[in-house]
């Protein structure tokens, strides 16, 4: 069996890679298409080694550029290396564009398609992921949900049961696997920067970072918490650019670092006393850390982190902000517990249903 895997930015290489594995310790053969949506280094070609997954058999190379233009290349610059490769399954990932776009050609072409984290709804049609996901599941022979809410959103859209399987979450299995590698960076990393408890933030989604008044009143908002506690704050090529193009002033108490490697970030991650966020895979890593996560969206496709796990929806009422942070500060922020089928070995369930169903 032929197994042909397309991944394209952060996210996709730590859903990815857990599975090459498994498929490899099955004696799978397996192709690897890096889309080259992300293409910085910082965000991409470190995840290859840190993560150990194989280096890309094609990297398309498609860059940056509006969300109807990457996924038009993309498309274009895939399709011939599905004709050539002739897999007998493509695996997409997550939500970005080149799952769709990978999606859309192999249905075109009649070749079965596997979708890994399937399901997820965050019922925000304005959101492009919104629209990647709910076409991607339309398209997909075989779909792998991360949790039970992706079953209950799949049969509800008319997705036959048949296609469905609930796994767990492929992300956990990387965060599990690398947990013990990321701990043994900490003493470094600690030395870094000011010591005490520190708040983690991470910005990237359009609704914060594209507009530069809100972007203002979030670094201000920053500014604020860190008078309370340390604010160490990875930034995301694109909101540095956005803080650039507005002459945006960064408080002071806000400490702006380079984008970090997987293993540096779950470091950071499981010693935060916060994580504020607007990623998705971070609001599942830190419930499975037990770290208290606030999530400046409306919104989220991983409600299961809200109901069962540490996160919390601030959208963007910054007042609500301030008074999260004082509970967890004041240890009232929310525990949490770890959801069904998020051990470490949703992968290997994976590669055991990919087989049968090869």
């Amino acid at each position: 069996m032929h197994c042909l895997h397309v991944v394209g930015a952060r996210p996709n290489f730590m859903k990815a890679a857990p599975v090459a594995a498994a498929l490899a310790a099955r004696a799978v053969t397996q192709t690897m298409v890096h889309t080259g949506q992300h293409y910085d280094a910082r965000m991409s070609e470190i995840f290859f080694t840190e993560l150990g997954l194989p280096q890309p058999d094609v990297n398309l190379e498609v860059g940056s550029g509006s969300h109807t233009v990457q996924t038009a290349q993309i498309m274009q610059r895939f399709e011939p290396v599905v004709l050539e490769r002739s897999p007998d399954l493509v695996l997409v990932y997550g939500d970005i564009n080149s799952t769709l776009a990978a999606a859309l050609v192999c249905a075109k072409l009649l070749i079965p398609v596997a979708h890994v984290e399937a399901g997820l709804r965050s019922g925000d049609r304005s959101m492009p992921e919104e629209i990647n996901r709910l076409l991607t599941d339309q398209l997909a022979d075989l779909l792998f949900t991360p949790s039970a809410d992706g079953d209950e959103n799949l049969l509800r859209e008319g997705i036959p049961p048949e296609k469905i399987r609930l796994v767990g979450n492929v992300m956990i299995d990387t965060l599990v696997r690398m947990l013990p590698q990321a701990e043994r960076r900490w003493p470094r990393l600690e030395t870094a920067f000011p010591g005490g408890p520190f708040a983690l933030v991470t910005l990237h989604r359009p609704s914060n970072v594209d507009d530069p008044r809100q972007l203002e009143r979030l670094l201000a908002a920053l500014g604020r918490i860190g008078a309370q506690l340390n604010v160490l704050f990875p930034v995301h090529p694109r909101t540095r650019q956005s803080i650039a193009d507005g002459g945006l002033a960064v408080p002071q108490s806000v400490h702006l670092m380079e984008p970090q490697g997987y293993l540096d970030f779950l470091a950071l991650q499981s010693h935060a006393r916060v994580v504020i966020t607007d990623s998705g895979g971070i609001q599942e890593e830190t419930t499975f850390l037990g770290v208290p996560c606030l999530t400046l969206r409306d919104s989220t496709e991983r409600p299961v982190t809200v109901t069962m796990g540490t996160n919390v929806l601030i959208g963007g009422d910054l007042e609500r902000l301030q008074v999260e942070l004082g509970r967890i500060l004041a240890g009232q922020g929310k525990h949490g517990q770890r959801p069904p089928l998020w051990d470490g070995h949703a992968a290997e369930r994976i590669a055991g249903e990919i087989l049968l169903h090869g």
